[in-house]
């Protein structure tokens, strides 16, 4: 009998929201987190807690993955009572996996080429998006893989994103995500080295902060990091020593393709710098201490 269930592994801030929106209208569905805490709550969905990975592997016909790097994704895929090896055991042959983690391209390609081999699908899809979009179903999918694989699960992807993008063959997904954030982490950079400056230079933060959320500087990093930064709020977001994921993704892309790149140059510098000063922990917003310290001001509320 062909395996009917759909399985979520990863609980974490983005996958938390995003299995519980999955889980609403497609069952069974199994949940797996190898930390307990991140089950809570679950059980009350009418979720089913997997015991283990094996149960997943055996139980399901298309499993979801959001995992925090690609080393993980290969522990949760290849270690030996993991997803492949028990998906074999249990002669499921027909197993889609999608992993929304973000990995390095190349490594994408790999894993898809060795589950191939195995007769399993294998697609990425990494996700852009804030917790709370998650937790909404707003997120922004990109997708790659071949298209009959995202028709396929395009009702699922659906119930986790607002925005669905197919971006090509596997591994586009995780280029497609690199790009944006590329883009997305040049923003936080300028930001972070330029309002110190015009603080230094006589400007009041309040005035700073409305012209750069409401004229034509205005932009998703400001309106979501400018009032964080005023208020000093350096926890609860994306770690910057993460980002370098992204951003090998784009200079391996620049290195093959010999491109000119001063831009993503400059901003790579100023995360290597803040990570050398400590500050790989806190979010990307903590850059601007790196230019706080270097003008001896703060960018702040409590001046």
């Amino acid at each position: 009998m062909q395996n009917m269930g759909i399985g979520f592994v990863g609980l974490g801030q983005m996958g938390r929201g995003m299995a519980r929106n999955l889980g609403r209208d497609n069952g069974p569905f199994y949940v797996f987190d190898q930390m307990p805490e991140a089950l809570d709550g679950f059980a009350s969905t009418g979720a089913v807690i997997a015991e283990s990975l094996a149960s997943i592997a055996q139980n399901c016909r298309l499993l979801f993955l959001c995992l925090p790097s690609e080393k993980e994704v290969n522990e949760v895929l290849f270690a030996p009572d993991g997803i492949v090896a028990s998906a074999i055991a249990g002669n499921n042959a027909d197993l889609t996996i999608i992993d929304t983690s973000t990995i390095d391209r190349d490594e994408a390609v790999r894993i898809h080429h060795m589950l191939a081999d195995k007769g399993i699908t294998y697609a990425d899809c990494p996700i852009s998006g804030l917790p709370f979009r998650a937790e909404d179903g707003t997120l922004t999918l990109m997708f790659g893989g071949a298209p009959a694989v995202f028709e396929s699960v395009r009702p699922q992807l659906e119930t986790m994103g607002t925005f669905i993008v197919h971006c090509g063959d596997v591994g586009s997904g995780q280029l497609m995500k690199a790009v944006n954030n590329i883009i997305y982490d040049i923003n936080i950079v300028a930001l972070c080295e330029i309002l110190p400056l015009a603080v230094s230079g006589g400007l009041s933060v309040d005035a700073l902060h409305q012209v750069v959320t409401t004229a034509s500087a205005r932009s998703f990093a400001g309106d979501h990091f400018v009032p964080r930064m005023l208020d000093r709020h350096f926890t609860d977001d994306f770690a910057m020593k993460n980002a370098y994921k992204d951003i090998l993704n784009v200079q391996k892309l620049a290195v093959e393709k010999k491109a000119m790149t001063p831009l993503m140059n400059a901003m790579t510098s100023s995360y290597q710098n803040a990570i050398a000063q400590g500050l790989g922990d806190e979010p990307k917003s903590a850059i601007l201490k790196v230019y706080e310290r270097a003008l001896g001001t703060k960018f702040s509320r409590d001046q």
